[in-house]
C-alpha cells in the first residue's frame, strides 16, 4: 500500500483530487474536525467526526477522460488541477478496484475499435469520457461511454470485447454529449448491453443505479450518514416525513420503515422515476414522490397550511434557498435534519434558520471522502418554542 501511495502521488501530482493524501489519516480527521468547528462551532458542540476503518478503495463511481499524445494514441485519466490537461491514470487508491479494471477494459476495447479521443479545441474525435459505477452488494459494474456523436462504429465488437475483458460489467450504456460544455453527461442515451442499470443496497433498501442517478459514492460511510440522520429524526410509526432534494429517494426510502408516511421532492424527472421504481421494487407503500423544485413545492405546501412532523433536507453544494428555509419554518415541523456536503453553505443557511426560531441540537461530522478536504455534516434542529429534544 505504501509503494502504491507513493506511485499515486507521483502520477497525480497537481490533479488536486487528493489534497490530504500525504497526511496520516488521523491527522486528516483532526483537520476536518477543526474545519467544521470553525464554521459551525457557534451553533453548538461538534461531535467527534466519524471516520473510516479502512479509508481506501471506497469510491463506487469513477470518471475517466480520454486523450492522446505523440507516444500514446489513446489514454485516459483526470484533469490536472485548474486545467483541461489530462493526466494518465490507470489505478486510483480511492476507487473500488472493479472500477479501474472496467476503465482499463474500456481503453483496450476502444483501441481495438480504433476510436479517437475527442479534442475539445478542434471538435474532432469520438469518445469523451468513460463513467463506471460499481455495486458493493452485487459486484456488478455499469459502464457508460460518453461520445461526441450518436453513431458508435463497431459497437457490437466494442461490447463483446469489453465483456470478455471484464465479465463483471453487466450493463453498457452509450451517452451522447454533443454540446460544447465541460459537463460530462449529455441528455441522450442508448443501452448497448444489459438493463441499463445496476442495483445496490443501503440501509436494507435496494436501489437502481443508472448512468445519471445521484447516488453517494462511499457506500460504507453513507450507511453511517443515513442512519445518523434517521436516528436524529426521532421517527416512530406516527411521524410524517418530507424528504427535500430527495434524488432517487435514498434517505426517504431508508426512513420509510420507521415513519407513517414519506413524501419526496426532486426536480430531476429521471431521479423521481427512479425513486418511484425503487419504492415499488422494495414494496414500500408509504412513500410517494413529486417532480418539482423543492423551494416552489414547499412554498405551495406552506401556503396551503400543510405540515410535516420531520423534514430531511440534503441540498446540493450550493445549499438551500432563503425562500425554502422561510417556507419550511412556516410548516413548523418538530425536527429539521439538515444533511450537507458543504459546511460553508450550511453555515449560511443555519444563520437564516436561527432568525426563524430554529435551534441547533446536534452537529455530527462524517468523513465521506478520505484523503480529500471534503466533509459531510448532519445537523439536527428544532424550534426554540418546541419541547426539548432528547
Amino acid at each position: 500500500m505504501m509503494q502504491d501511495q507513493k506511485d499515486c502521488k507521483q502520477k497525480q501530482l497537481g490533479c488536486g483530487g487528493c489534497p490530504y493524501l500525504s497526511l496520516p489519516y488521523e491527522e486528516q480527521l483532526r483537520k476536518k474536525q477543526k474545519s467544521v468547528k470553525k464554521l459551525l462551532g457557534n451553533f453548538g458542540k461538534i461531535q467527534p467526526i466519524i471516520g473510516m476503518e479502512n479509508p481506501w478503495n471506497y469510491r463506487n463511481k469513477a470518471i475517466s477522460t480520454f486523450a492522446s499524445s505523440k507516444k500514446r494514441p489513446l489514454f485516459s485519466g483526470i484533469y490536472r488541477e485548474k486545467t483541461h490537461q489530462v493526466i494518465p491514470v490507470d489505478t486510483c487508491l480511492l476507487h473500488q478496484e472493479r472500477l479501474d479494471e472496467a476503465i482499463g477494459a474500456v481503453r483496450e476495447a476502444a483501441l481495438l475499435c480504433k476510436y479517437k479521443p475527442y479534442d475539445e479545441d478542434r471538435h474532432t474525435g469520438l469518445i469523451r469520457h468513460v463513467l463506471a459505477r460499481h455495486s458493493k452488494t452485487t459486484d456488478e459494474v455499469l459502464v457508460v461511454l460518453i461520445t461526441a456523436s450518436d453513431i458508435l462504429p463497431r459497437s457490437r465488437t466494442f461490447v463483446k470485447t469489453l465483456r470478455e475483458l471484464c465479465p463483471n460489467i453487466t450493463t453498457i450504456v452509450q451517452n451522447i454529449n454533443t454540446r460544447d460544455t465541460s459537463a460530462v453527461l449529455g441528455f441522450k442515451e442508448k443501452i448497448l448491453y444489459g438493463k441499463g442499470y445496476i442495483t445496490d443496497q443501503l440501509c436494507d433498501v435496494t436501489f437502481r443505479i443508472a448512468a445519471s442517478s445521484f447516488y453517494q459514492v462511499n457506500p460504507v460511510q453513507t450507511e453511517i450518514l443515513y442512519r445518523t440522520a434517521i436516528e436524529a429524526a426521532g421517527l416512530d410509526k406516527t411521524k410524517t416525513v418530507l424528504d427535500a432534494y430527495c434524488g432517487v429517494g435514498t434517505i426517504g426510502l431508508a426512513a420509510a420503515a420507521h415513519a407513517k408516511y414519506v413524501l419526496g421532492i426532486e426536480r430531476n424527472g429521471s431521479a423521481v422515476r427512479c425513486a418511484m421504481q425503487n419504492a415499488k421494487d422494495n414494496g414500500i407503500a408509504n412513500a410517494s414522490f413529486i417532480n418539482a423544485d423543492a423551494t416552489a413545492a414547499i412554498q405551495k405546501m406552506a401556503a396551503r397550511g400543510e405540515g410535516m412532523d420531520v423534514v430531511f433536507m440534503d441540498p446540493p453544494r450550493a445549499g438551500s434557498t432563503p425562500e425554502f428555509l422561510e417556507a419550511v419554518s412556516r410548516m413548523s415541523p418538530d425536527r429539521l435534519v439538515y444533511v450537507s456536503c458543504n459546511p460553508e453553505t450550511q453555515q449560511r443557511d443555519l444563520l437564516i434558520l436561527k432568525k426563524y426560531g430554529w435551534q441547533v441540537k446536534r452537529i455530527q461530522p462524517v468523513d465521506m471522502f478520505p484523503h480529500t478536504d471534503s466533509v459531510e455534516t448532519v445537523v439536527l434542529l428544532s424550534k426554540v418554542s418546541s419541547m426539548s429534544i432528547r
